[in-house]
C-alpha cells in the first residue's frame, strides 16, 4: 500500500524567520502521527502547510499519490479530502450544531440535505452529542464544542484528519473527553496527524511520534523509542520537562 502522505524537504519562512526547514515525513493509511515539541517549534505551521493553508517555500507534499504543492493544484479540492480541527473551535455562532456540520457536505461536496443530515446525526450520536443538534455553539461546553468541531471534520469522509492542539483551549477536566474522542477515531482506523502536548496520550495511541525543535523534525519513530529512549539530548531535555515523573 502506498503512503497516504509524503513530505520531502519542506521549507517555510515568514520573511527572514525560517519556521520549517527540511521536513521529511511519511504517513501511511491508518497511522496516528503525534507532533510534539515546545511552543514555537513549528507543529502548527506544519499542519497548516499540509492542508495548504500556508504556501510552501520549498519542498514537496504528495497526498493520495499526487503532488499537491504544485502551484496549479486546486487547494480547495485537496482540502475536501482532509479534515482539520483547530485549537479554537471555529464553529459558526449563528448556526446550529447540525447546520455547522452539514454546511461543507452540502455546499462543497454536493451532498443532499437529507443525506448530509443523516450522516451528521449518526456522527453526533457516536460522539455523545445527539441531543445537541439544534443547539447553538454558545449553548455548549468547551468540550462539546470541540467534539462538534471533530464531527464537522469527519462529516465529509476525509482521508486524513489534522488536529492542532485540540485540547489546549479546554479546562483540564474537559481534556479527557476530547482525547477519548480522538482515541475512538484512531481505533476506527482514521488516519491522524496531530500536534499535542499530551504525552501520555501520544504514548498510548500514536503509531509514530515526531519531535520538532526549531523547525526541524529532530527525531521520529514509535512512541516506545522517542518517549522512552530518545537519541538526542534536546529530546531528552524536553521530555524531562514535560514528563518529570518519567524521565527518559
Amino acid at each position: 500500500m502506498s503512503p497516504l502522505l509524503t513530505v520531502q524537504a519542506l521549507r517555510k519562512a515568514y520573511g527572514d524567520k525560517v519556521v520549517l526547514r527540511s521536513i521529511d515525513l511519511t504517513v501511511e493509511p491508518g497511522d496516528v502521527v503525534c507532533l510534539i515539541g515546545s511552543s514555537g517549534s513549528g507543529k502548527s505551521t506544519l499542519l497548516r502547510c499540509l492542508n495548504l493553508l500556508e504556501t510552501v517555500d520549498d519542498g514537496t507534499i504528495c497526498f493520495e499519490g499526487a503532488e499537491v504543492t504544485d502551484p496549479r493544484v486546486d487547494a480547495r479540492a485537496v482540502r475536501r479530502r482532509m479534515g482539520m480541527v483547530f485549537q479554537a473551535y471555529n464553529l459558526f455562532p449563528h448556526m446550529t450544531v447540525l447546520e455547522n456540520i452539514t454546511l461543507a457536505p452540502r455546499q462543497v461536496h454536493g451532498v443532499s440535505r437529507r443525506d448530509a443530515e443523516a450522516r451528521a446525526h449518526e456522527l453526533l450520536a457516536r460522539f455523545g452529542l445527539a441531543e445537541k443538534a439544534s443547539a447553538h455553539p454558545d449553548q455548549l461546553s468547551g468540550g462539546q464544542q470541540q467534539r462538534a468541531a471533530v464531527v464537522r471534520a469527519l462529516a465529509t469522509g476525509p482521508s486524513l484528519v489534522l488536529l492542532d492542539e485540540v485540547t489546549s483551549a479546554l479546562d483540564p477536566e474537559l481534556v479527557g473527553e476530547v482525547l477519548d474522542i480522538v482515541r475512538d477515531m484512531a481505533a476506527a482506523g482514521t488516519t491522524l496527524v496531530l500536534a499535542t502536548h499530551e504525552m501520555a496520550f501520544a504514548r498510548d495511541v500514536a503509531s509514530k511520534v515526531c519531535f520538532l525543535d526549531d523547525g526541524v523534525i529532530l527525531e521520529q519513530g514509535p512512541p516506545s523509542q522517542i518517549l522512552s529512549a530518545p537519541a538526542h539530548d534536546r529530546t531528552r531535555r524536553f521530555l524531562r520537562r514535560v514528563l518529570p515523573s518519567r524521565p527518559p
